[in-house]
């Protein structure tokens, strides 16, 4: 997931802002108790996430995926005071865990989780939003930006996630790889839509800008 050399990586970690303690906390306790800890956003991801959000100031952010919260409290970071942040999880043993740290943030009341498919429950939301984080199940990727485009205001911004794939977007395919087949469409989708413009960025395991024209 990282293709910067190590000590490059270090210092560019080491010259960004600091991760807030309760981040901290979220971490330890993710490693500690929940499977697959590796799907954090991780500290300087999460500060890039909370720093685009801080430029855009959205009043409405969607997120698909929470996991255990920590890029949902990074995007929070960003919200108008009187703003919401829809996020989306299939994982219902997750929700519990999660609203342990919104409600420790200042955030908490700005937090709306919604358990189960993303397919189902984007075209039950009467919403627009300015910011929206797709963060889930590579399959659907594609899927997803098709549901969410016509919700996005104009303006607005995209960001994707994992789409350099662990490198494996420059690997040879095997067709048994939904995952990766999956990502390499989506990215193609992103560049060829003219409905946006986009910029990949190679944060980490690659992070999509994509702004609605």
């Amino acid at each position: 997931m990282y293709f910067l050399p190590e000590a490059l990586d270090d210092y560019v970690v080491s010259h960004s802002e600091q991760e807030p303690e309760l981040l901290q906390q979220l971490t330890r306790e993710t490693y500690q108790k929940i499977l697959q800890p590796i799907m954090l956003s991780g500290p300087y991801q999460g500060r890039v996430l909370s720093m685009i959000s801080k430029l855009i100031r959205p009043k409405s952010i969607l997120e698909l995926g929470t996991f255990t919260g920590y890029s949902t409290l990074c995007l929070a970071e960003g919200l108008q005071d009187d703003g919401e942040l829809h996020t989306i999880d299939i994982n219902e043993e997750l929700v519990d865990f999660q609203r342990k740290y919104f409600n420790k943030s200042t955030y908490g009341p700005q937090i709306i989780q919604h358990t189960g498919s993303a397919l189902d429950i984007i075209p039950k939301l009467n919403h627009s939003f300015d910011l929206i984080f797709i963060d889930a199940d590579k399959p659907n990727y594609s899927n997803y930006f098709h549901l969410i485009i016509d919700k996005l205001n104009a303006g607005g911004i995209i960001l994707s996630d994992n789409v350099l794939w662990h490198g494996k977007v420059l690997e040879p395919l095997d067709d048994k790889d939904k995952s990766t087949k999956a990502v390499l469409d989506y990215n193609t989708l992103l560049k060829n839509d003219t409905r946006i413009e986009t910029v990949l960025l190679p944060i980490r395991d690659g992070l999509t800008i994509s702004r609605k024209i």
